[in-house]
């Protein structure tokens, strides 16, 4: 069901890889919305997903682009304005990638080139976007932008690995930059902390299945889905968030509050049981 909520709204949306992305489902749920947008990713992800598929649905442009450079990310801004005749009114970053939990490489013995390219990636890339819209005066006033993060963040979450010191620089860079943003222009900058959700890299995680039963056994409603995630992202993009600013917000069915359920407990108390000799 579709509310206009972002009827009249210009964006850009950076990330969408294939149908189980949670870019691709905000991005597609924009389009219902009313939103017209520029969509960018990087060049090899261009060829090897398809994002072709969903810009011919939502009638946007592509515009490849490498996140880590700053030049690439002012040609997505300046192409985009121009695409769309004037400034944007939402901006989203789903981008991470880790080399090292691709590598397998244990916390303990990071291969640091690696990691380097986790946070330029993963975190940096969200700062250089926000550097470059601001000195391009890229965002209208009240503008929103969105960045999708994970309580690995805050936690620690056996084979997150690197990518939880980059969701934590992610959500910082989110309140330092938000400050400055909504003094000097009233926009809006937040992170949404999302479920643990099957998209194609997070399908890839060892332990994936195990991690998904966990937290849908530990929260009181359930994990959030992909689906789920764009709905509320559309709120947030929307006027109705307009005073919402330098939050982390979890999107996880209360995950996040949560020590132990009953569920959870009867589960484990199931295991201890298997282990008593008979």
């Amino acid at each position: 069901m579709s509310y206009n909520l972002l009827k009249g709204k210009k964006g850009i949306i950076f990330g969408a890889l294939d149908e189980k992305s949670i870019a691709w489902k905000i991005a597609a749920r924009a389009h219902e919305e009313g939103a017209v947008f520029t969509l960018s990713n990087t060049p090899v992800a261009l060829r090897f997903g398809e994002i072709n598929k969903l810009a011919e649905q939502c009638n946007a442009e592509i515009i490849p682009a490498d996140a880590t450079s700053v030049h690439d990310i002012e040609h997505v801004f300046n192409r985009s304005m121009e695409i769309m005749g004037g400034k944007v009114d939402f901006i989203l970053h789903s981008i991470g990638m880790s080399l090292n939990v691709r590598k397998h490489r244990d916390y303990d013995d990071l291969d640091y080139d690696f990691f380097q390219k986790t946070i330029d990636i993963s975190a940096l890339s969200f700062h250089k976007m926000l550097q470059v819209a601001k000195k391009l005066d890229a965002i209208n006033e009240w503008g929103s932008v969105l960045a999708l993060s994970y309580i690995a963040a805050q936690r620690t979450l056996v084979g997150y690995n690197d990518m939880a010191d980059a969701k934590a620089l992610l959500e910082s860079i989110a309140r330092s930059f938000g400050y400055i943003y909504g003094r000097e222009k009233f926009i809006r900058v937040n992170t949404i902390s999302q479920s643990p959700t099957r998209t194609t890299a997070g399908s890839g995680i060892k332990g994936i299945d195990g991690l998904l039963d966990f937290t849908e056994r530990m929260a009181p409603l359930g994990n959030a889905t992909a689906d789920e995630c764009a709905d509320f992202s559309i709120v947030m993009f929307s006027d109705l968030s307009r005073k919402v600013t330098m939050q982390n917000i979890y999107h996880d069915g209360g995950f996040s509050s949560m020590a132990m359920s009953q569920k959870a407990m009867t589960q484990y108390n199931k295991c201890l049981d298997e282990e008593e000799p008979a």
